[in-house]
């Protein structure tokens, strides 16, 4: 699975089907983890001196596939920004992500739709676990990182970094079920999003992607704060 699915997986309720976070910041982070993904395998890097593309901005290194269809998809929409800033491009690629995933994941049993309305008017979708098997293990990567403050793999500490740009590590981990305090749980968190769990070829990379998401996140918390005053 991509981790944008893992993530997903993570952040919906397996018996409600709902949203731990706001759907707005879920999109951003889920465009983020496409980023990320695309940048952990080698095909999109952030420019540096002496290129042709401007330090900061996003280059494509390959744009052919990489097997799978909606990364494809995000790989096109890079090849298409290239040159662009990361902050601009993560919030592109979330842009109907989340359906996307959703209906991937209720196709392969993991999770199933479910549909509702409110007031007897609205229509509603949910996507409660089907099968949690693979969520279970994601999990249990991720509670072990952010119990000891590292993570061992890319992908855990890819979740965990976004996890806590979302400030959700506390919705999708109980901080007792670790053994921690929520400041505790958090502070781990961070640490773990600091360490070097990427590779050395595109650590840096990463680090202005996931600095991107956080502020793409941050940025869309202040808009829907000032729209609700």
């Amino acid at each position: 699975m991509l981790i944008a699915e893992d993530l997903l997986l993570l952040l919906t309720d397996d018996d409600t089907g709902k949203l731990a976070a706001s759907s707005t910041t879920v999109d951003i982070a889920l465009g983020g983890a496409l980023l990320v993904e695309l940048a952990l395998i080698e095909r999109v890097d952030v420019a540096g001196p002496a290129q042709e593309v401007a330090p900061g901005r996003l280059v494509v290194h390959d744009p052919g596939p990489t097997g799978d269809e909606i990364l494809d998809e995000a790989l096109a929409t890079v090849t298409s920004k290239e040159g662009k800033k990361p902050q601009t491009v993560v919030t592109a690629l979330g842009r109907g992500t989340r359906l996307r995933l959703y209906e991937r994941l209720a196709e392969g049993g993991v999770l199933r739709e479910q549909e509702g309305r409110v007031l007897g008017v609205f229509p509603t979708h949910r996507w409660p676990a089907q099968d949690a098997s693979h969520e279970a293990a994601v999990r249990a990567a991720l509670e072990s990182a952010l119990r000891h403050g590292a993570a061992t793999d890319s992908r855990t500490g890819a979740l965990v970094s976004l996890l806590s740009a979302l400030n959700a590590v506390a919705d999708v981990v109980d901080p007792r079920a670790v053994g921690l305090s929520k400041r505790e749980l958090n502070a781990n968190a961070r640490r773990v999003a600091e360490g070097d769990w990427a590779a050395a070829a595109v650590r840096s990379a990463i680090g202005s992607m996931m600095a991107a998401v956080a502020a793409a996140i941050a940025s869309a918390v202040v808009v829907a704060g000032s729209g609700g005053s």
